[in-house]
Protein backbone atom coordinates (compact mmCIF):
# COMPACT_ATOMS: atom_id res chain seq x y z
CA UNK A 1 0.00 0.00 0.00
CA UNK A 2 2.64 2.43 1.01
CA UNK A 3 4.41 2.17 -2.56
CA UNK A 4 1.23 1.52 -4.39
CA UNK A 5 0.72 5.74 -2.50
CA UNK A 6 4.25 6.91 -3.32
CA UNK A 7 3.10 5.91 -6.83
CA UNK A 8 -0.32 7.25 -6.81
CA UNK A 9 0.43 10.86 -5.41
CA UNK A 10 4.42 10.73 -5.76
CA UNK A 11 4.45 12.02 -2.17
CA UNK A 12 5.77 9.38 1.08
CA UNK A 13 3.17 7.98 3.45
CA UNK A 14 5.01 10.28 6.38
CA UNK A 15 3.77 13.50 4.00
CA UNK A 16 0.41 12.51 4.20
CA UNK A 17 0.13 11.26 7.62
CA UNK A 18 1.30 15.08 8.44
CA UNK A 19 -1.31 16.56 5.76
CA UNK A 20 -3.82 14.46 8.26
CA UNK A 21 -2.45 15.97 11.53
CA UNK A 22 -2.02 19.36 10.65
CA UNK A 23 -5.94 19.36 9.51
CA UNK A 24 -7.08 18.33 12.87
CA UNK A 25 -9.18 16.04 11.79
CA UNK A 26 -9.09 13.39 14.32
CA UNK A 27 -12.12 11.08 13.72
CA UNK A 28 -11.38 8.07 11.37
CA UNK A 29 -14.23 8.29 8.70
CA UNK A 30 -13.92 12.18 8.88
CA UNK A 31 -10.17 11.74 7.86
CA UNK A 32 -11.07 9.42 4.94
CA UNK A 33 -14.09 11.85 3.63
CA UNK A 34 -11.09 14.53 3.86
CA UNK A 35 -8.65 12.74 1.43
CA UNK A 36 -10.73 11.52 -0.94
CA UNK A 37 -12.87 15.15 -1.29
CA UNK A 38 -9.50 17.22 -0.98
CA UNK A 39 -6.93 15.25 -2.48
CA UNK A 40 -8.49 13.07 -4.69
CA UNK A 41 -7.67 9.86 -2.82
CA UNK A 42 -9.54 6.31 -3.48
CA UNK A 43 -11.25 4.93 -0.29
CA UNK A 44 -8.29 2.32 0.17
CA UNK A 45 -5.67 4.64 0.03
CA UNK A 46 -7.69 6.86 2.08
CA UNK A 47 -8.48 4.60 4.63
CA UNK A 48 -4.69 3.22 4.85
CA UNK A 49 -3.62 6.85 5.56
CA UNK A 50 -6.32 7.42 8.08
CA UNK A 51 -5.05 3.85 10.27
CA UNK A 52 -1.30 5.07 10.00
CA UNK A 53 -2.00 8.50 10.78
CA UNK A 54 -4.06 7.65 13.91
CA UNK A 55 -1.99 4.40 14.59
CA UNK A 56 -5.14 2.79 14.91
CA UNK A 57 -3.91 -0.49 12.03
CA UNK A 58 -2.40 -3.60 13.47
CA UNK A 59 0.78 -3.04 12.16
CA UNK A 60 1.11 0.42 14.45
CA UNK A 61 -0.16 -1.30 17.32
CA UNK A 62 2.36 -3.00 19.97
CA UNK A 63 0.71 -6.68 19.73
CA UNK A 64 3.98 -8.58 18.99
CA UNK A 65 3.74 -10.79 15.87
CA UNK A 66 0.37 -11.02 15.01
CA UNK A 67 0.51 -14.04 13.10
CA UNK A 68 2.18 -16.03 15.38
CA UNK A 69 -0.20 -14.70 17.90
CA UNK A 70 -3.55 -16.14 16.05
CA UNK A 71 -1.66 -19.51 15.83
CA UNK A 72 -0.98 -19.87 19.30
CA UNK A 73 -2.38 -22.88 20.65
CA UNK A 74 -3.11 -23.93 17.26
CA UNK A 75 0.27 -24.57 15.67
CA UNK A 76 -0.79 -27.77 13.82
CA UNK A 77 -3.35 -25.44 11.52
CA UNK A 78 0.24 -23.37 10.55
CA UNK A 79 0.97 -25.09 7.24
CA UNK A 80 -2.39 -24.54 5.96
CA UNK A 81 -2.24 -21.02 6.65
CA UNK A 82 1.51 -21.58 4.66
CA UNK A 83 -0.20 -23.14 1.69
CA UNK A 84 -2.62 -20.86 1.51
CA UNK A 85 -0.57 -17.53 1.64
CA UNK A 86 2.03 -19.22 -0.79
CA UNK A 87 -0.59 -19.96 -3.14
CA UNK A 88 -2.10 -16.39 -2.72
CA UNK A 89 0.58 -14.01 -2.75
CA UNK A 90 2.13 -16.19 -6.41
CA UNK A 91 -1.33 -15.09 -7.59
CA UNK A 92 0.16 -11.75 -8.72
CA UNK A 93 2.62 -8.95 -7.68
CA UNK A 94 -0.30 -6.92 -6.46
CA UNK A 95 -1.18 -8.34 -3.73
CA UNK A 96 -0.96 -7.43 -0.01
CA UNK A 97 -1.32 -8.99 2.74
CA UNK A 98 -2.60 -7.46 6.10
CA UNK A 99 -2.12 -9.44 8.96
CA UNK A 100 -4.76 -8.71 12.08
CA UNK A 101 -5.44 -9.80 15.42
CA UNK A 102 -7.41 -12.51 14.49
CA UNK A 103 -6.66 -12.80 10.51
CA UNK A 104 -5.08 -12.35 7.75
CA UNK A 105 -6.57 -10.03 5.23
CA UNK A 106 -4.87 -10.38 1.21
CA UNK A 107 -6.13 -7.37 -1.17
CA UNK A 108 -5.49 -6.52 -4.54
CA UNK A 109 -7.66 -3.29 -4.90
CA UNK A 110 -9.94 -4.64 -2.60
CA UNK A 111 -9.93 -7.26 0.08
CA UNK A 112 -10.36 -11.00 -1.91
CA UNK A 113 -9.66 -13.37 0.52
CA UNK A 114 -9.52 -13.49 4.18
CA UNK A 115 -7.80 -16.71 6.36
CA UNK A 116 -8.89 -17.16 10.10
CA UNK A 117 -7.77 -19.69 12.39
CA UNK A 118 -11.29 -20.30 13.37
CA UNK A 119 -10.91 -23.66 15.54
CA UNK A 120 -8.38 -25.16 17.08
CA UNK A 121 -9.30 -27.62 14.38
CA UNK A 122 -10.17 -25.73 11.22
CA UNK A 123 -8.96 -22.48 8.86
CA UNK A 124 -12.10 -20.83 7.74
CA UNK A 125 -11.00 -18.74 4.61
CA UNK A 126 -13.54 -15.84 3.31
CA UNK A 127 -13.64 -14.97 -0.81
CA UNK A 128 -15.20 -12.06 -2.47
CA UNK A 129 -17.15 -13.92 -5.40
CA UNK A 130 -20.19 -12.15 -6.23
CA UNK A 131 -22.47 -13.58 -8.22
CA UNK A 132 -21.00 -17.17 -7.86
CA UNK A 133 -23.67 -19.47 -5.98
CA UNK A 134 -23.14 -21.72 -2.83
CA UNK A 135 -21.99 -25.29 -4.22
CA UNK A 136 -20.67 -27.66 -2.19
CA UNK A 137 -17.98 -26.98 -0.22
CA UNK A 138 -18.53 -23.51 -1.31
CA UNK A 139 -20.94 -21.97 1.36
CA UNK A 140 -22.49 -18.78 2.55
CA UNK A 141 -20.37 -16.23 4.19
CA UNK A 142 -21.12 -17.41 7.67
CA UNK A 143 -19.44 -15.15 10.51
CA UNK A 144 -17.53 -13.26 7.69
CA UNK A 145 -20.69 -11.32 7.74
CA UNK A 146 -20.26 -8.55 4.61
CA UNK A 147 -16.66 -8.74 4.63
CA UNK A 148 -16.98 -12.02 2.54
CA UNK A 149 -19.64 -13.45 0.11
CA UNK A 150 -18.20 -17.01 0.77
CA UNK A 151 -16.43 -19.15 3.24
CA UNK A 152 -14.38 -22.30 2.77
CA UNK A 153 -13.93 -24.63 6.07
CA UNK A 154 -10.26 -25.99 5.66
CA UNK A 155 -9.30 -28.73 8.53
CA UNK A 156 -6.17 -30.38 6.63
CA UNK A 157 -3.39 -29.43 4.15
CA UNK A 158 -5.05 -31.75 1.25
CA UNK A 159 -8.04 -29.58 0.92
CA UNK A 160 -6.06 -26.38 -0.48
CA UNK A 161 -6.58 -28.65 -3.64
CA UNK A 162 -7.39 -27.39 -7.58
CA UNK A 163 -10.91 -26.75 -6.61
CA UNK A 164 -10.01 -24.10 -3.71
CA UNK A 165 -7.35 -22.58 -5.69
CA UNK A 166 -9.42 -21.80 -8.61
CA UNK A 167 -12.09 -20.28 -6.49
CA UNK A 168 -9.27 -18.06 -4.73
CA UNK A 169 -8.03 -17.04 -8.66
CA UNK A 170 -11.64 -16.44 -9.86
CA UNK A 171 -11.44 -14.03 -6.18
CA UNK A 172 -8.29 -12.63 -7.11
CA UNK A 173 -9.31 -11.67 -11.13
CA UNK A 174 -12.59 -10.48 -9.98
CA UNK A 175 -11.14 -7.91 -7.02
CA UNK A 176 -9.58 -5.64 -9.78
Amino acid sequence: MEQGLYEKTGKELAYWVQVVKQSGIAQHKAIIDFLKSEHGFSYGYANFVAHKARASDAASQDDGDLLAAQYQGKENLKPIFDLLEKYIMALGDDVTQTPKKAAVSFIRKHQFALVKPATKKRIDLGLKLKGVPEAGRLEGSGPFGSMCTHRLQITDASEVDDELKGWLKAAYDASV
